[in-house]
């Protein structure tokens, strides 16, 4: 799985711009269907450790991306997000949305770029029961653009809402005194 150094460098801007996961689809052309030259974020909702895309936006995007003439397997087959932690290893929540949603594809991408650029790609084909790892890596033979920050940080407030993660604590059951974790989380008792 390749990709074109300015989806790269837009993932890379996606990841660091919040606090949270961040989706979205990879853009690619018929003949390379595993080179991401763009990355399309849709309305949806994120939290340091889920990402749920809205399911209108989602289909407002297959129809955009019909009407622009592009075929499933150049829009809606590579699943792009990052994690804002060290681990790019996919979480179990991982694993069963891209079964679930990318299960009757006849072939799928999971993807997951983490905060420190640690990356994990999975190839899933219809009839095999297994997955394959992918190799990543950025092409850079062709001529490319620079960023597009403004354009970018557009995206990004269109689409992502930040929503907080509250954890369901008993907070009568912790002492006053009890340590914490860290001052970075102060909440989540040791």
């Amino acid at each position: 799985m390749k990709f074109s150094p300015s989806a790269w460098a837009k993932l890379i801007y996606l990841r660091d711009r919040g606090t949270t996961e961040v989706g979205g689809f990879g853009i690619t052309d018929p003949e390379q269907p595993r080179f991401v030259k763009d990355i399309v974020l849709v309305s949806q909702s994120c939290t340091d450790v889920t990402v749920a895309f809205d399911d209108t936006a989602v289909a407002d995007y297959f129809d955009d991306q019909i009407d622009a003439g592009r075929h499933p397997e150049q829009f809606a087959r590579i699943w792009i997000h990052t994690h804002p932690g060290r681990s790019a290893e996919p979480s179990g929540v991982d694993h069963e949305t891209f079964a679930r949603v990318f299960g009757n594809c006849d072939w799928a991408v999971m993807f997951i770029l983490a905060r420190n650029g640690a990356t994990y790609a999975e190839l899933k084909c219809t009839g095999n029961p297994h997955s394959e790892p992918l190799l990543v890596g950025i092409d850079f033979r062709d001529e490319f653009t620079g960023s597009n920050q403004a354009s970018w940080e557009d995206e990004y407030a269109r689409c992502v809402q930040e929503v907080p993660v509250i954890p369901n604590w008993d907070w009568d059951f912790w002492p006053d005194d009890a340590p914490y974790l860290s001052d970075q989380w102060p909440w989540l008792p040791i």
